[in-house]
């Protein structure tokens, strides 16, 4: 289990006040898929709010122990039925696309100073796959495709 200090579990309430449960145990109390939930939530989040339909309020520290111990979460604050988790998120490496050209690209755009004696500004754009940079640095749609002037005669 994740162990905090007093200022480090302050700030996470805090933190955490605004947030809305991500995930709700119900009846069946804390299943596999339900603990399954928790850890992905706990990986893209890291700190989390997670509520317990349940008037039993040992089961529910039960469940609390439990979601802590098994999941390596600490925890912040148990109110009521809401329990609050917090576990530091784990960095994914995301893969490139294989596909050339589809989704977003990252391009580096270098643009010479109007009066050519200071530095090039150097910027980092996001393009979608319709866009393209012109010569000048401005980013651009691409071209729609040309119709036929005789396939749009036939289709009307």
């Amino acid at each position: 289990m994740l162990k905090l200090t007093p200022a480090e579990r302050s700030a996470l309430r805090a933190e955490a006040h605004g947030l809305n449960p991500v995930v709700m145990i119900g009846e069946a109390g804390l299943t596999e898929s339900v603990m399954k939930e928790i850890a992905a939530s706990l990986d893209a989040h890291g700190l989390i709010k997670v509520r317990v339909f349940g008037d039993d309020r040992e089961a529910r520290v039960a469940m609390y122990e439990q979601i802590s111990e098994e999941l390596d979460a600490a925890q912040v604050q148990h109110i009521g039925k809401l329990l609050v988790l917090y576990r530091p998120k784990k960095e994914a490496v995301k893969e490139r696309s294989a596909k050339a050209g589809k989704g977003m690209r990252e391009v580096t755009i270098v643009k010479a100073s109007a009066s050519g004696t200071k530095k090039p500004s150097v910027t980092k754009v996001m393009l979608k796959g319709n866009e393209r940079v012109t010569a000048g640095g401005n980013i651009k749609r691409a071209k729609p495709r040309q119709t036929s002037s005789k396939k749009s005669a036939l289709n009307k």
